[in-house]
């Protein structure tokens, strides 16, 4: 835990650094870069362990590494192309969201039957979320 602790430390002391020699705005991109890579890396070796059955928990953690990459992703994309006219408003960005609500759901019913709660209580919290984002948006909007 001290390990953890400690390299995010370092982590967020990089970021500082980064931001400080390179603006805040190559720190944030280089960030996003590596992330959204080191994402698809760790999906992909979730559908593999998913693959090989070495574990029942490896498909929901795929999906939700692949969406939180392609997402992360799309968004570095983005802002290192100087946000491309292609970009705007394309629905190639809900595929990537739609893995990454799946992946979350999965996450929710894993814990649902960990904790052994009724049958689909693990939609309560995924209504929840989502009446939330409605709330805030029409507030904000």
């Amino acid at each position: 835990m001290k390990r953890a602790i400690g390299f995010f430390v370092c982590m967020v002391l990089i970021f500082e650094l980064g931001a400080i020699i390179l603006g805040y705005s190559s720190a944030y991109k280089l960030g996003y870069g590596a992330i959204s890579i080191m994402g698809m890396i760790i999906a992909a070796t979730f559908l593999w362990l998913w693959w090989v059955r070495a574990t029942p928990l490896a498909l929901g953690m795929a999906f939700s590494w692949a969406g939180s990459g392609t997402v992360m992703g799309w968004w570095w994309s983005y802002n290192i192309l100087g946000s491309p006219e292609a970009m705007h408003d394309n629905k190639a960005l809900f595929v990537f969201l739609s893995l990454y609500i799946v992946g979350a759901v999965m996450h929710f019913k894993v814990i649902q039957q960990a904790l052994s709660l009724p049958r689909n209580i693990f939609w309560v919290p995924v209504g929840g979320a989502m009446l939330l984002s409605v709330l805030a948006w029409r507030w904000a909007g």
